[in-house]
């Protein structure tokens, strides 16, 4: 079985080809620019593999429901040119096979329970913290839709009390992405997170962001795992500043043992950078058996 795979991010397109294991026999990645040329570039590397589907896990915001008239677009991203554009649309005609389609970190998520961090378990948070924030849920053995998609990264924050930086979300402000994803760190600070020591006050506060939006969705959505991937994650000081965070901020109230050691519950991504692409496997795959 030859499936092909497809990330796709704001700054590049990951495209790949793997089998029904997980494993990825092939990729390459190309900067995104206009979406006529991208997706283009996406098909022409497909073209002569064979694959017998296609899973692509995007960028967002977008459209997942299949009764929509507009299934398979970018919607309200501020990215030039990538407003309201037929991406799985353009995608299934250069290609013609099944095409699974979900968001980057929804994709995530599902490689994580697929064959990582989650493996074996039914539910899991996979948040990616890097030039925004996405969270992708798996619950019940599926992955969570609604109006549209979690859209984790633009929930309110609790400040923390010595903040007063304003937030750097366009729409929200002083949302969790406008407070805690790469270019608010930069913002703030005036120099990027990977030039700042790991013992610099800005990881302090980052933690503080990130636990306080785990807190909520351990409350909300009670996950059998939280994964964190993402470049801003790369920082590995912010595990534990987040796990201890955590812990205080729930004081004992939720009884699961799961809990006793978040080592084990607050995790990095068990498949690394290969999470999304593996993802968008396991969505092709599923797009095969219908």
């Amino acid at each position: 079985m030859i499936i092909g795979a497809i990330e796709a991010g704001g700054t590049k397109f990951v495209c790949g080809i793997g089998n029904e294991n997980g494993e990825i026999l092939d990729r390459i990645s190309f900067p995104t620019e206009t979406p006529e040329r991208t997706t283009q570039r996406a098909a022409e590397y497909f073209k002569d593999k064979g694959i017998e589907a296609l899973g692509v896990g995007s960028f967002g915001p977008l459209d997942l429901d299949k009764n929509s008239p507009t299934y398979g677009h970018v919607t309200t991203t501020p990215k030039p040119g990538w407003n309201h554009y037929d991406l799985l649309g353009h995608l299934k005609r250069e290609l013609n096979v099944p095409t699974g389609f979900d968001t980057d970190v929804n994709a995530a998520a599902f490689g994580e329970a697929r064959w990582g961090a989650a493996k074996g378990l039914d539910s899991c948070l996979y948040y990616t913290v890097g030039t925004g924030i996405g969270v992708g849920v798996y619950a019940g053995g599926q992955l969570v839709h609604g109006l549209v998609h979690p859209e984790g990264g633009h929930v309110p924050m609790r400040r923390h009390p010595d903040d007063k930086f304003e937030g750097a979300c366009p729409y929200h402000g002083d949302c969790l992405e406008g407070m805690a994803a790469g270019p608010a760190i930069a913002k703030r600070w005036g120099q990027g997170g990977d030039s700042l020591p790991e013992d610099h006050p800005a990881w302090e506060i980052e933690a503080h962001y990130l636990a306080e939006a785990i807190t909520g969705a351990v409350l909300l959505l009670s996950p059998k795992k939280v994964i964190l991937g993402g470049g801003v994650m790369h920082q590995s000081q912010l595990f534990p500043l987040i796990r201890g965070k955590v812990a205080r901020n729930l004081n004992g109230y939720v009884a699961s043992s799961a809990l006793d050691d978040l080592e084990t519950y607050i995790v990095p991504p068990a498949l690394g950078d290969n999470a999304g692409l593996a993802g968008s496997l396991a969505l092709g795959i599923e797009a095969l058996r219908g």
